[in-house]
């Protein structure tokens, strides 16, 4: 009895036989640096079990095999990195703009709105590279110290967001450097990937 309940409690009671993944289901893209890793996220299709065979209970002598908690511990920390929709509206974005919006909206819980997708005279946010994270008290000393920490976390990521560039407070940054003057952006942070293409509805975005 002891593995069965382990993995009830793995799975918090949901209970199901996965089907093999087919090529069709996988995801077009994992947008994220995880060729190092081992383990891919991809959407599983529930179970027909109508479809499978009927057994022979007098003919299945083999006790059943059931999977060890551990893995299925090891799959829902690796289901808990991918990132859910976030505040900016996505339509129009590329996928790695996206993926700052996603990651910007997990972790900044004080942000409120992101803007992305808008006319403008100059094509980064027509052509869904770029994001207006809008900052609460933008004027007060935490609303300039939030502002500086979501510049510093996109630098920091500047490779794996592709990043282009952030702009906030008249500053232009750069993951090469740093340009101060007449930039504006008092009340949110600009920031601008490269965009790494349009989304195909296929892809997962990790943390």
């Amino acid at each position: 009895m002891i593995a069965p309940y382990a993995l009830l409690l793995a799975t918090s009671g949901d209970v199901s036989v996965p089907a093999p993944i087919s090529e069709a289901q996988a995801p077009d893209q994992i947008v994220d640096d995880v060729a190092t890793r081992s383990v891919e996220i991809v959407a599983s299709a529930a179970t027909d079990f109508s479809a499978l065979p009927a057994v022979d209970a007098a003919a299945s002598a083999a006790p059943v095999q059931f999977a060890t908690a551990s893995r299925y511990r090891v799959y829902n920390r690796e289901a808990e990195r991918v990132l859910p929709v976030g505040l900016a509206p996505e339509k129009g974005l590329q996928v790695k703009t996206i993926l700052v919006a996603r990651s910007i909206s997990a972790l900044f819980p004080e942000i409120q709105n992101i803007g992305g997708v808008r006319a403008d005279s100059l094509r980064w946010h027509p052509d869904g590279l770029a994001l207006d994270v809008m900052i609460p008290n933008a004027s007060s000393a935490e609303g300039v110290a939030l502002g500086n920490r979501i510049v510093a976390f996109a630098l920091n990521n500047a490779d794996r967001f592709d990043l282009q560039d952030c702009i906030w407070r008249g500053m232009y940054y750069t993951p090469s450097g740093v340009k101060a003057g007449g930039y504006g952006h008092y009340d949110h942070v600009h920031i601008t990937t490269h965009g790494g293409g349009y989304p195909t509805g296929g892809e997962v975005y990790i943390r």
